[in-house]
């Protein structure tokens, strides 16, 4: 599963691929925070994240979250202990975990990214240090957007993002699954939609993708996306 993703891009040019002219200037709100990665019980790693506004007309607004959501799992030494455990990737969407969100259009968000990691195969260590990864990114469009869900929690709000199977690109490499990528033109309907018409939106992605063992660099994407 994807446990790791990178976001090299400004909030302006996000909401600019959104569809959305920023009010704000290029270097405004929110800090570009490159590469995000779960952490557990550890202090949150944030990511963006965007969705619509409970205010006025309800335009979209990009907000920080924790990454996984929240729940608990038996011991396997002692299944009556429970462990905590935070859960980045919604896979079983009949899972009460996920319904909740996935039923409410305003639970939904899109989640953006540049590029995102599945674990090589053939594993051992990345360029990086880190473990050695196959990185993915949308050859014609710089910030790609995962179908998102999110839901408020003790330690405030936290999202994640659906998997659905891997497409002919991904599969050579992580052939269990792959993040749920929505098309520009699929916002409107992930955000707003009903339940059905969310769910048919979890699909391979069928555009085109490039790949890469090398760590992706950070160089920003400012506001030309």
């Amino acid at each position: 599963m994807c446990n790791r993703y990178r976001i090299s891009a400004k909030q302006a040019a996000v909401m600019r691929a959104c569809g959305l002219e920023p009010p704000f200037a290029p270097d405004e709100v929110f800090p570009p925070t490159r590469e995000i990665f779960p952490t557990g019980k550890k202090t949150a790693r944030m990511g963006p994240v965007v969705r619509r506004s409970s205010a006025g007309n309800r335009p979209l607004e990009m907000v920080l979250m924790e990454w996984g959501f929240p729940t608990q799992v038996p011991s396997k030494r002692n299944p009556e202990v429970k462990l905590d455990k935070y859960v980045t990737n919604a896979r079983n969407l009949r899972s009460p975990l996920w319904g909740g969100s996935l039923k409410i259009p305003a639970r939904r968000c899109i989640v953006p990214f540049t590029w995102f990691a599945e674990p090589h195969p053939e594993g051992g260590k990345g360029d990086d240090g880190k473990p050695r990864q196959m990185w993915f990114a949308l050859q014609d469009q710089p910030i790609g957007f995962f179908a998102g869900l999110w839901r408020p929690t003790e330690r405030g709000e936290a999202y994640a993002f659906v998997t659905t199977s891997p497409n002919d690109f991904v599969r050579p490499w992580h052939e269990k699954a792959m993040p749920a990528i929505l098309q520009p033109t699929a916002f409107t309907t992930w955000l707003d939609g009903s339940l059905d018409e969310a769910t048919e939106l979890i699909r391979p992605y069928a555009g085109a993708m490039v790949r890469q063992e090398e760590t992706p660099p950070d160089n920003l994407i400012e506001i030309d996306a």
